[in-house]
């Protein structure tokens, strides 16, 4: 079963970056489309938000309006990772981000990104916090 792992997060003052990394122990990511969500304080579980998603049809990509030329979501050469760069951060974004993976070819990635009950793997989450 695939268990998909998340790292990177962490304190970052406001205007700072961070790299989050998605990673499945013993699979490649190649075939599966993958997708960032966050859940930020005080909201339940059914209002976590996608915020950006690769597909595994060209690698094509999306993101929400708030993060657009801020974040930038990346497969690695090898295709064993994805990664979520994450610069000039604003308090607002601190939630847990969930790395999610489904192996379903998905052609319209804008589509499906938000939609949090096509991904069937979803990681532990990792805590992201920008604050002064």
């Amino acid at each position: 079963q695939l268990r998909l792992v998340e790292s990177g997060g962490g304190f970052v003052r406001p205007g700072g970056s961070l790299r989050l990394s998605c990673a499945a122990s013993g699979y490649s990511l190649e075939n599966y489309a993958i997708g960032w969500f966050r859940q930020v304080p005080g909201k339940e579980r059914k209002e976590r938000e996608g915020i950006s998603c690769i597909s595994n049809n060209h690698d094509d990509t999306v993101y929400i309006d708030s993060v657009k030329g801020r974040f930038t979501i990346s497969r690695d050469n090898t295709k064993t990772t994805v990664a979520l760069q994450m610069n000039s951060l604003k308090p607002e974004v601190t939630a847990v981000y969930y790395c999610v993976g489904l192996p379903i070819r998905i052609t319209n990635i804008q589509t499906y990104c938000n939609r949090s009950g096509v991904w069937g793997y979803w990681g532990q989450g990792t805590q992201v916090t920008v604050a002064s």
